[in-house]
């Protein structure tokens, strides 16, 4: 059924209101409630279905401009639920505001299921998800009317905004739950938009990213470009899995407007995209494994650390560079035996159709694409295929677990997967019952830092509250008389090894928290902590710092300790970040540069946010100022 999408009453202070518009007759069905204000777009008002489109009448007729929005929904269509409907801004031809950034052409602003319009938070993400970018936020909050007075749009670049409810709402509130502020003189221009010529508004840098997000055919030149890779050096090495292109397989500089050099990148990308459009993927899991073909060759710590600092940020970042660091090990043999639980083990990590698309296409030869296609026969049957495989059991679990501190549910959670990855539970009922052991929280935590000098790790992990002993390899050196002596690195270990395991020991029955303060760049320096907190039955959190090479020897040239270049250039080279569900530990948290928490992967929640950790804009500027401390 086509519907037309309602007229928006104006605010009663918006200097745009005209004659026949409609009027707010007052605020009172926002009073009071948490409300949501995003930048009105000057375009025409689209709706798409899951078989077509229109524009604000449902029997609107062709017009040239909506040509591209016409492709965009035959792309994302099928991605609409029956009796839904998506209603948003077609930008594609010029109005009388002119736009040279665009994200996409189409941005949605509401989703429909009926006569029942979705909550923004449920909007953002089923929009996302579908590869269509939201209108810029400007203010959150709890209804003030003072404040949103007070908002001064730029009227030469901005329509207006408009204000809605957080909360869902039916149709018929529609007029007391939405509102709009429209600039006083908005329609600038001698003729009407649909009888002058066509002139496009112009696209940004972040376009290409959201053509992929609603599948377009990628180009992998104009994709790095988006992130700003036109010179990254992909091609220095990080210790390879076996598996792996050899060395002198390494990709050359990428350069601006082209795709990383290398034999058959190009195909790889098109047989990766097309695989996971046959897979379903959509949104961010589509993005993810596109970037990843075109990245498939680079360092994976590198760009990690590069893509977060970017347009991507961290979630995304850590989960292209995941894809691109485990993809060669599925076109390498391995026991029919372990092959459950190390696909479950990845699953932590990474999207098991998309690490399989790119494994499939990368393989060097029909032997390692055997291989993966046989991981992929063996996954589908086990159920891992999916979006999110272990998401009814986390789900279940996490039901089941109540009102359980979050440590206790994390490790709860990493013991349930550790037996659904065994084969020995299948069921949320059954990890209940396989995981009572730890619900009392009494074991004690260990929290392992990793990450090259300088990035911050001391930083951080001394603003964590309630920390019972914190042991520094770099204060063991001091203590023995400098703290850049190397030469007794053995004998420091050995001491700091002998102080955790203490330190654990006197944690247990308490739930205290230890600090493992080290650079830990690799899964055999980490597993030597690692060995320690199993044998004291320790929750291992890990925090990874990823932070860009040339951030990291700016603060090293000003710390008061610093190591030398080539040191940090060694460490670099050797890092090697763990992989979420692999090695000892049950959880890992990411921090970017600014010091906070940005991600976390193995943990029962589904948000940073969420998590119990110093994730504030104190603990960010301190890194900045502090690296000194040794972290």
């Amino acid at each position: 059924m086509r519907t037309h999408y309602p007229r928006t009453p104006h605010l009663p202070w918006s200097p745009g209101a005209a004659a026949d518009d409609v009027r707010a007759a007052g605020v009172a069905g926002l009073a009071g409630r948490e409300v949501v204000v995003t930048e009105k777009l000057d375009g025409e008002n689209t709706t798409l279905y899951a078989d077509g489109l229109h524009a604000r009448s449902p029997d609107s007729g062709h017009h040239p401009s909506r040509a591209w929005v016409k492709g965009l929904q035959s792309r994302i269509g099928a991605g609409i639920p029956a009796g839904w409907r998506v209603c948003g801004e077609n930008l594609y031809a010029r109005h009388s505001l002119p736009y040279e950034d665009l994200d996409s052409w189409f941005y949605g602003f509401s989703v429909w299921d009926g006569e029942h319009c979705l909550d923004w938070d449920r909007t953002v993400s089923f929009l996302h998800g579908l590869g269509i970018p939201t209108p810029r936020v400007l203010w959150r909050g709890v209804f003030d009317e003072r404040a949103l007075r007070g908002l001064r749009p730029d009227t030469a670049r901005q329509e207006g905004y408009v204000v809605r409810t957080v909360a869902s709402f039916a149709r018929a509130e529609f007029g007391r739950c939405v509102a709009k502020w429209v600039r006083g003189g908005h329609v600038q221009t001698d003729t009407h938009w649909m009888y002058a010529q066509v002139v496009a508004n112009g696209l940004g840098p972040q376009a290409p990213l959201w053509a992929v997000r609603s599948g377009s055919e990628p180009d992998a030149g104009q994709l790095t470009a988006a992130l700003g890779l036109e010179s990254a050096p992909v091609g220095a090495g990080e210790p390879r899995p076996a598996g792996a292109p050899p060395a002198g397989a390494e990709v050359e500089p990428v350069r601006a407007g082209a795709p990383p050099a290398g034999a058959g990148v190009e195909p790889v990308v098109a047989e990766v995209a097309g695989r996971l459009d046959a897979a379903g993927r959509t949104g961010e899991a589509r993005l993810a494994g596109v970037l990843a073909a075109v990245l498939h060759r680079a360092p994976r710590a590198r760009i990690a650390a590069r893509l977060a600092a970017g347009p991507l940020g961290m979630p995304l970042a850590r989960r292209v560079a995941d894809l691109v660091g485990l993809h060669p090990y599925l076109q390498r043999p391995f026991p029919d035996e372990g092959r459950r639980a190390g696909l479950v083990g990845m699953a932590v990590a990474a999207d098991l159709g998309a690490l399989h698309a790119l494994a499939g296409a990368a393989a060097g030869d029909a032997e390692a694409r055997e291989r993966v296609e046989w991981s992929a026969l063996y996954a589908e049957e086990a159920g891992l295929l999916g979006p999110d495989p272990l998401g009814p059991l986390r789900e279940g679990l996490r039901e089941s677990l109540g009102d359980l501190g979050p440590d206790a549910a994390d490790r709860c959670w990493a013991q349930a997967r550790e037996a659904f990855g065994r084969g020995g539970i299948s069921t949320a009922g059954e990890a209940e019952a396989a995981t009572w052991r730890w619900r009392d929280g009494r074991f004690p935590r260990l929290v392992q830092l990793c990450g090259p000098s300088g990035s911050g790790k001391s930083t951080y992990a001394r603003s964590l509250p309630g920390v019972a002993a914190y042991i520094s390899l770099d204060d063991l050196r001091t203590a023995r008389g400098s703290r850049s002596d190397q030469r007794a690195n053995a004998d420091v270990l050995r001491e700091g090894l002998d102080r955790l395991d203490a330190a654990l020991a006197a944690a247990a029955g308490t739930g205290g928290t230890v600090v493992w303060d080290a650079t830990s760049l690799t899964e055999q320096q980490r597993g030597l902590a690692g060995a320690v907190a199993r044998r004291r039955d320790a929750l291992v959190t890990q925090v990874v710092v990823l932070v860009e090479e040339a951030e990291l020897v700016r603060r090293n040239a000003v710390r008061p300790h610093p190591v030398p270049a080539e040191v940090l250039a060694t460490q670099l080279h050797r890092f090697s970040p763990p992989y979420p569900g692999q090695g000892a530990a049950h959880r890992i948290r990411y921090v970017g540069a600014g010091g906070t928490v940005e991600d976390s992967a193995g943990t029962i929640g589904a948000a940073a946010r969420t998590l119990p950790w110093p994730a504030t804009a104190a603990v960010g500027e301190a890194v900045g100022a502090a690296v000194g401390e040794g972290g």
